[in-house]
């Protein structure tokens, strides 16, 4: 039994062999087909592959963002709904992503837990504000006050 299939079968059996760029809504591999070896730190497996991208992917990838942009910019209240829905989502998931986040850097699962994954939620819950840069906003989470 290789070290990851003993850290969290319940979510290391979910992970996908290989990943590919999202580009216009959906993943595609590489335009070279070249994958990268994702290793863990902790045991030196590979745990994925992950897109080897180049100028031709960055390419692709402008001109969905740009074929998106024209298709229609959206509203605040839009935006920040879909980016409060990202937020929630992660934080229903927060253990399977500090696993995830843990394997990938080989940093303790603690960490991922208490700051990693719950300060990347609170980031897009800042941005769903819709408070310009610099501006100073509170936020609870977990009954402690977070400013910016």
């Amino acid at each position: 039994m290789s070290v990851l299939e003993s850290v969290e079968p319940a979510v290391t059996q979910r992970l996908k062999r290989r990943y590919g760029n999202f580009i216009g809504g959906e993943f595609r591999p590489p335009l070279s087909g070249q994958f990268f070896e994702n290793i863990t730190p902790i045991s030196g497996e590979v745990f994925c592959e992950v897109p080897r991208s180049n100028a031709m992917d960055v390419e692709a990838a402008l001109d969905a963002a740009h074929a998106a942009k024209e298709a229609g910019v959206r509203r605040h209240p839009q935006r920040a709904a879909i980016l409060m829905k990202i937020a929630d989502r992660m934080e229903a998931h927060l253990h399977t992503l500090a696993v995830i986040e843990t394997i990938e850097k080989g940093k303790p699962l603690r960490e991922s837990l208490a700051a990693d994954i719950p300060l990347a939620i609170d980031q897009f819950r800042y941005f769903a504000s819709g408070s310009p840069v610099g501006a100073l906003i509170a936020l609870s989470r977990r009954g402690m006050q977070v400013a910016w």
